[in-house]
């Protein structure tokens, strides 16, 4: 990799971050637990390209570092599958209890 592709990686890399807060700044509260627990394809998309990484690296800093992608993105799917889990019970109908009683 030389010093042209390095500089565009890391271009790319910080306008990245910067679009990905002002977007997410701008969700209200309302709508962040459902596009959260919708993201589990991206996170999933996460693991499986820290897999390929992993595939490909041939030194242990390649190695870590595709081990530690793997291990947040693993922690990403688990987190929005617990997130829509409790989303879905929050509109689960309720038992009813029945106050009167028969006489």
């Amino acid at each position: 990799m030389n010093d042209l592709d390095l500089l565009t990686a890391i271009t790319v890399f910080v306008l990245s971050v910067l679009v990905g807060i002002e977007v997410i700044s701008k969700v209200p509260a309302t709508l962040h637990t459902p596009l959260m627990s919708g993201s589990n394809a991206v996170h999933g998309i996460v693991v499986v390209g820290a897999m390929l990484i992993a595939a490909e690296s041939h030194t242990w800093v390649g190695y870590t570092l595709a081990f530690v992608a793997m291990v947040f993105g693993a922690m990403n799917v688990v987190g929005g599958y617990v997130v829509t889990d409790r989303m879905l019970r929050m509109f689960k109908a309720k038992p009813r209890t029945d106050d009167r009683t028969e006489a």
